[in-house]
């Protein structure tokens, strides 16, 4: 491939050094999907592209693309998300939220839908304090996208569609009653939270608005995912550690 100057909205989801004086930064853009790219002269603190290349911010980039390693030519920020970078809890999640989009996504596969779903969920990250509902939609949006999705719509093992349900780890999904013998460290759903699981994967985050979520429900499911991302995730989170010792203090 030729170099061939795109212009992009993307997000920064992850940086490293490069030499003495450049970064690599990640993106997730509108138009290629995760896309990484060096910023010449971005460690320096007078440089154009320092504060273009910040962790979280949600810029406009003219990006030259080759099949090899692309190079940011410019970039203009369009949202700073500085309300994140202010708050030790809020720049947790959102590192969370983009190491998972990182370790999760294909190279150079767009995909407009989930883009927008990064912004609305690192926005909300910034401008709310319950955090928990917009998160863990987002993450099961992911998980369709990597192809780890698990089956919320009918048991896992026979297709029976009517519940009552069991979550099993294992199988990846719902057991009804007749199948849950199949698993005996099976996550117990009430009907709530089995439409709350469904509602989480199937609605985009405008909806969040609209979904209340008690306490225990929200801890229930919570526990359910990570458990779930453990067994089937396939990637170590140095964020997620961070953020369950930091429920540990609290």
């Amino acid at each position: 491939m030729n170099d061939l100057l795109e212009k992009m909205q993307g997000i920064v989801i992850k940086t490293q050094d490069y030499g003495e004086t450049h970064k690599i930064v990640t993106l997730f853009s509108n138009k290629w999907g995760k896309i990484a790219a060096i910023a010449r002269g971005a460690k320096k603190p007078k440089s154009r592209m320092a504060a273009v290349t910040q962790p979280f911010i949600n810029g406009e980039f003219f990006i030259y693309v080759n099949s090899g390693l692309s190079t940011i030519q410019q970039g203009e920020v369009l949202d700073s998300n500085r309300w994140i970078r202010e708050d030790i809890i809020k720049t947790a999640y959102a590192s969370y939220v983009a190491e998972l989009t990182d370790k999760l996504t294909d190279s150079r596969l767009p995909d407009l839908n989930l883009y927008n779903q990064l912004q609305g969920t690192l926005n909300w990250i910034g401008e709310q304090d319950d955090m928990d509902v917009p998160i863990m939609m987002y993450e099961l949006k992911l998980f369709a996208r990597a192809g780890i999705t698990p089956v919320l719509d009918k048991c896992v093992l026979c297709g029976e569609e009517t519940g009552p349900f069991a979550f099993s780890i294992a199988e990846g999904g719902f057991l009804c009653e007749q199948c849950q013998y199949n698993d005996r460290q099976t996550f117990p759903l009430s009907l709530k939270q089995t439409q709350l699981l469904r509602l989480f994967a199937g609605v985009e985050l405008e909806r969040v608005g609209t979904i209340s979520v008690k306490d225990e429900n929200k801890q229930w499911l919570r526990k359910l995912i990570d458990a779930y991302y453990d067994a089937h995730g396939g990637y170590y989170l140095k964020s997620k550690r961070f953020l369950r010792q930091m429920d540990q203090l609290r």
